[in-house]
């Protein structure tokens, strides 16, 4: 992915309550990360809209929210970056908490989700987001 594929503004406040994954693209999704796992673990969303994405995490321990194509994770799978802020797409969530970030997609296709904390991933905390135009 391009860092042209996306803009965001990001928010760290805590909305109402939002639509729950749907079967269609969502303006509003909300994520739980739980037993270091994500609920949904798949999600749409519309192509060039803004997307609220409220992440609540119901673990004793940090999770991070990062989106994109495989380039991305690679750089995530072996970085050394500890803590995320700033970017839409990339958001650290502490244990017991809730970040919500503001997103738009700017091309249509699949991007996964992944924590990449240490064995995270490999525990199966993974997703797919498909932008939907």
């Amino acid at each position: 992915m391009r860092r042209s594929l996306l803009t965001g503004v990001l928010a760290v406040a805590v909305l109402g309550p939002p639509a729950a994954g749907c079967a269609g693209p969502a303006d509003r999704l909300e994520i739980v990360l739980r037993n270091s796992h994500f609920e949904p673990t798949a999600v749409s969303v519309p192509l060039g809209r803004q997307v609220t994405v409220r992440l609540r995490n119901e673990d004793p321990i940090d999770h991070e929210w990062i989106v994109g194509d495989a380039a991305i994770h690679q750089r995530h799978r072996t970085g050394t970056e500890q803590h995320h802020t700033g970017r839409p797409t990339e958001i650290s969530v502490p244990a017991l908490e809730t970040r919500t970030t503001i997103v738009t997609f700017d091309t249509a296709g699949t991007l996964l989700f992944v924590c990449h904390l240490p064995g995270h991933e490999a525990y199966g905390m993974t997703g797919t987001l498909t932008v939907v135009g």
